[in-house]
């Protein structure tokens, strides 16, 4: 488990290993979210990122009888 240090002005440094394996750049935004007592930093990526995402889905799907045009 990694740990890392809250400084004075509330800043943490997120660890080289952690950075590469986002791919996380200077700059980019991260969404910050609270769960009960632990935080979790999502990184934000753009829509262009997700180009390509479902490429290769199955789009084969029986629809019920009532949902046919």
């Amino acid at each position: 488990m990694l740990m890392v240090t809250v400084s004075p002005k509330f800043q943490v440094v997120i660890p080289k290993n952690v950075r590469r394996a986002m791919g996380l750049r200077p700059g980019q935004k991260v969404q910050v979210i609270h769960h009960g007592n632990r935080i979790e930093l999502v990184p934000l990526r753009s829509v262009k990122s997700a180009r390509g995402m479902l490429r290769g889905m199955d789009t084969t799907i029986e629809s019920e009888p009532d949902r046919e045009l």
